[in-house]
């Protein structure tokens, strides 16, 4: 029989991290956001209480959980603030998980346990100015010398790449031609402050205000030749299978920013009047609810149903692109609801409806578009294009 009912342990950690969300987060997010400032004081309760080590074993510094222990804490992270939640999000399946899945042993042995307890930061330097969602067509270089890779090059909207605790980047990079004359792409790891690795200034975003996003360049860097992450050639396809993984993570992402509207919504028509009636009494906004709660719950059985997959080591990317795809519009339509809903005050930053707003559109863009999820559930349906 079919039970959706959370083990105990997984329950525990979905009300530590609603707790701390609500009690450490949520009173203090709004600053940083209007601010644009990097929470560190907020990462390093994070790391404190293993949020970045969940899904890693505990040799590495990990909490021994799993891919699915994350994926509820950002959902309950996202319910009050996205910044927060995308700096685990990225530092954790986009940061640390590309060593853990394809490092050597003295590479995790290396850079793993920082990254676990949170007192580092890595990125993962995927998409470049002229690529988007074409991420085969990368034009960044590296090129074998005297036992060093040599990078030249750019990357765009990188999460965590310039905050004074990251450390790392891995960076895909041309490294020659395949014998069918396609592009051989590898995966290189750049610590940060390696000469002629520079980190440019900070994005000005619409949203994710308190997150940490810069374009990077590569002029003449030089890294060592083991800092070879896999195999030389399996970049692209390395990273592919990281982005699969990590659309189950932004779905969770995305299904408690969805939530919080909901959550921010009762609260507010349970106290509002207009002619008369609380506005919860009206038929209206009651049905606006009820469609916010519909997408919110239907795109949480998506994630899971894709976590569980990948957990049992089957093939997920259908589940994970669904998910992606289902929760990112769920998010976006629960915001413009909930603005609707608050009115001129959901127009204003000093509620969170306002950011979630803000926050929300990306969602349907990161880590594949919704056009790219669509087109990836094609093709596991068999569709091939014309």
């Amino acid at each position: 029989m079919i039970d959706f009912r959370l083990d105990e342990e997984y329950e525990d950690l979905r009300t530590t991290v609603r707790d701390f969300a609500r009690s450490e987060v949520a009173p203090v997010i709004g600053e940083y956001y209007e601010q644009e400032r990097f929470p560190y004081e907020l990462v390093a309760r994070m790391g404190s209480m293993g949020l970045f080590g969940l899904p890693f074993p505990e040799e590495y510094g990990g909490m021994g959980g799993d891919y699915f222990a994350l994926c509820l804490a950002l959902e309950e992270l996202a319910r009050v603030d996205s910044s927060v939640a995308i700096t685990l999000e990225a530092g954790v399946s986009l940061g640390a998980m590309p060593i853990f899945r394809f490092g050597t042993e003295e590479q995790k042995r290396r850079w793993l346990p920082e990254l676990c307890e949170g007192r580092a930061l890595g990125a993962f330097g995927l998409t470049e100015p002229g690529g988007g969602s074409d991420a085969g067509a990368t034009r960044t270089t590296a090129a074998l010398d005297g036992g060093e890779w040599v990078l030249n090059g750019s990357k765009s909207f990188i999460t965590n790449s310039g905050t004074d605790i990251t450390r790392l980047v891995t960076v895909t990079a041309v490294t020659g031609q395949k014998p069918d004359g396609r592009k051989e792409i590898s995966a290189i790891v750049v610590p940060s402050g390696t000469v002629g690795f520079t980190v440019e200034p900070q994005y000005s975003k619409v949203g994710w205000n308190a997150s940490d996003t810069h374009g990077l360049s590569f002029d003449g860097c030089r890294v060592p030749e083991e800092n070879l992450l896999g195999q030389r050639g399996r970049g692209y396809a390395q990273f592919l299978s990281t982005l699969d993984e990590g659309r189950i993570a932004i779905a969770a992402l995305s299904v408690g920013l969805a939530q919080g509207c909901v959550d921010e919504c009762l609260r507010y028509v349970s106290e509002r009047e207009a002619f008369g009636h609380r506005i919860g009494e009206y038929q209206t906004i009651q049905f606006k609810l009820a469609d916010m709660e519909l997408r919110t719950h239907t795109a949480r059985l998506a994630y899971y149903q894709a976590a569980s997959k990948l957990l049992r080591g089957e093939r997920f990317k259908k589940e994970a692109a669904i998910a992606k795809l289902a929760a990112s519009n769920a998010a976006m339509d629960n915001a413009r609801d909930a603005t609707q809903i608050f009115g001129g005050y959901g127009f204003m930053n000093e509620f969170p409806v306002g950011r979630f707003y803000r926050d929300a559109k990306i969602l349907e863009i990161g880590e594949g578009t919704s056009e790219v999820q669509r087109m990836l559930i094609a093709r596991e349906l068999g569709l091939t294009p014309a």
